[in-house]
């Protein structure tokens, strides 16, 4: 991947203005320049964490290797809710390796440190773009770099995080014939990289890397159920009014163009108002004509789950919330097709709306990133 010559003087001014590179070891020297027109052209993209201070929030952190350890710090680091990436070598045989220890065998995985904000992004989310630049079912190779020191490998140390990387990785062998070989271990040991490999795309935005930005395009937004616990029956009829405890709880109806969202235009999101779980945005929502707040889609399917409702002697699809389980009203098929056809007609009363301006400080500003 990287030259590395025999005198430490030529090895370092190599390093610094050449840049990251795969080849064919001989002798232990790698000098193959040819797969430098692989290089990311057009730059870095923005980070959009710039001038947020994180040095006030509790993080949780996150080992991943995935390659060269350039590409993947730059594109992880590119991710809303993380804090900060470093790269180094993860769960080898010795201890504080060189990078020429580490190519010539000493059992390190090239593996990048993330610290990230829980309330702004989640593991799951992490890990789900971690897998869009990966190949999980490569051995011993990521893009042009050949050796063990390129294998693919998640390492944590929260005994917490385990199940979540399971079921992460479960869900991503859906999307391969082979089996993924991704190794997943509790972090033994994790030794920084020289320092001219810390921001080395940064330094370099235009040097090799096999990591296609690209994808940080493809939004992902996973919303953690976790984080929206229903309270107690008797704490909702404290802290609900009567029509929207009426409608979430016991399944009523409030009275058309005379609620609360009916026709509110302002931009934001729609959460469960009995649990603050996110529900909708103001970008699916349209003026149906039907008098209550009518969207073409949730945020994401899994935040709703569906239940027929055969009352007043009418055939129903009901529209439920997933984590507090609130009646949120109705989905009909009569919906914009150039928008997928559907209506989810809700009540005003089921739901709170966060102004787009108020979600960073309401907890909602994972979400953000949906009004690009």
């Amino acid at each position: 991947m990287k030259y590395v010559g025999a005198i430490a003087l030529l090895t370092l001014i190599v390093v610094l203005i050449s840049s990251c590179t795969s080849g064919t070891t001989t002798g232990g020297v790698k000098a193959n320049m040819e797969h430098m027109d692989t290089a990311y052209e057009s730059g870095l993209p923005d980070n959009p964490n710039a001038g947020i201070d994180y040095s006030q929030t509790p993080l949780k952190e996150i080992w991943l290797a995935g390659g060269c350890f350039w590409g993947i710090e730059a594109y992880m680091a590119r991710i809303y809710g993380v804090a900060d990436v470093t790269v180094g070598y993860a769960n080898g045989n010795t201890e504080n390796p060189t990078y020429e220890e580490v190519i010539g065998g000493s059992g390190h995985a090239e593996t990048v440190h993330v610290t990230y904000d829980p309330e702004r992004v989640n593991l799951e989310t992490l890990l789900t773009y971690f897998f869009r630049v990966v190949d999980p079912t490569s051995v011993n190779k990521q893009g042009n770099d050949r050796g063990s020191q390129y294998r693919s490998g998640i390492y944590y140390q929260d005994e917490t995080d385990l199940s979540i990387i399971e079921e992460v990785i479960a869900e991503e062998q859906k999307n391969h014939d082979k089996a993924i070989v991704t190794e997943v271990e509790p972090l033994e040991a994790y030794d920084l990289a020289e320092t001219y490999h810390q921001d080395y795309l940064e330094k370099n935005p235009n040097g090799y890397c096999h990591v296609d930005f690209k994808h940080l395009d493809e939004e992902v937004i996973v919303i953690d159920e976790n984080k929206y616990k229903k309270p107690s029956d008797d704490v909702l009829k404290e802290t609900l009014t009567d029509i929207q405890y009426r409608v979430t709880q016991l399944d009523d109806t409030e009275r058309a163009f005379s609620n609360e969202y009916w026709d509110n235009k302002e931009a934001g999101i729609y959460v469960d108002v009995a649990t603050g779980e996110p529900l909708f945005t103001s970008l699916d929502k349209y003026d149906s004509g039907c008098g209550w707040p009518s969207f073409t889609k949730p945020i994401v399917d899994e935040v709703v789950h569906y239940e027929e409702d055969t009352t007043y002697n009418m055939v129903r699809t009901e529209v439920r919330s997933r984590a507090g389980d609130s009646h949120l009203g109705h989905v009909f098929d009569d919906g914009p097709e150039d928008q997928g056809g559907k209506r989810y007609c809700i009540n005003s009363a089921s739901i709170k709306f966060i102004p787009k301006d108020d979600m960073e400080a309401e907890g909602y500003g994972y979400l953000l990133s949906l009004f690009k």
